[in-house]
């Protein structure tokens, strides 16, 4: 199965669903599915864009449910139902293909995020407190804060404080 899914053309595959879904755009067809392989043709086309690859291969295997729920729900004329679901069957080996095309790029197709891996929580720009630089790990010994010279401070006797009356404002 895998050797069947490496020799197909990933290319030649989204430029016919993008030909069929255009073909039976104007008739009674599903509305999504020109949108899809035309994201599909932009995807398939970069060959760093790992991201852009998994929206379009979760937005094909989605697109494959809402299909049957569409021609169930959707009456048709005959042509356009037999455009519908070649359309409909393409739709799987398009996204093998592209789901092996991930595999090969080194990442997995997941929903949503990697809940199980490793995350590293950190804030940007270090965080500092009380003048010490970075982070202090557990296994350090607890850090004295600095020392501020007794000179720079002013005698708050010789300070004057005015007198404020009630709702005044202040000043610092």
């Amino acid at each position: 199965m895998a050797d069947f899914v490496q020799g197909l053309d990933a290319g030649k595959l989204v430029l016919a669903g993008t030909v069929l879904s255009f073909a039976i755009s104007p008739f009674s067809a599903p509305p999504y599915n020109l949108p899809i392989f035309l994201f599909g043709t932009f995807a398939q086309e970069s060959n760093d864009a790992v991201q852009s690859l998994r929206v379009f291969t979760g937005c094909l295997a989605v697109s494959i449910l809402y299909d049957l729920i569409w021609m169930f729900t959707n009456g048709q004329p005959v042509l356009s139902k037999l455009l519908t679901i070649l359309l409909f069957l393409l739709k799987f080996p398009t996204a093998a293909v592209f789901l092996f095309t991930l595999r090969q790029r080194g990442t997995r197709f997941t929903l949503g995020t990697d809940v199980g891996g490793a995350t590293v929580w950190s804030m940007p720009g270090g965080f500092t407190s009380m003048g010490r630089d970075g982070y202090q790990t557990v296994d350090d010994e607890p850090r004295s804060p600095p020392r501020v010279a007794s000179a720079a401070r002013p005698n708050p006797a010789a300070v004057s404080q005015p007198t404020l009356q009630p709702g005044a404002y202040q000043n610092a």
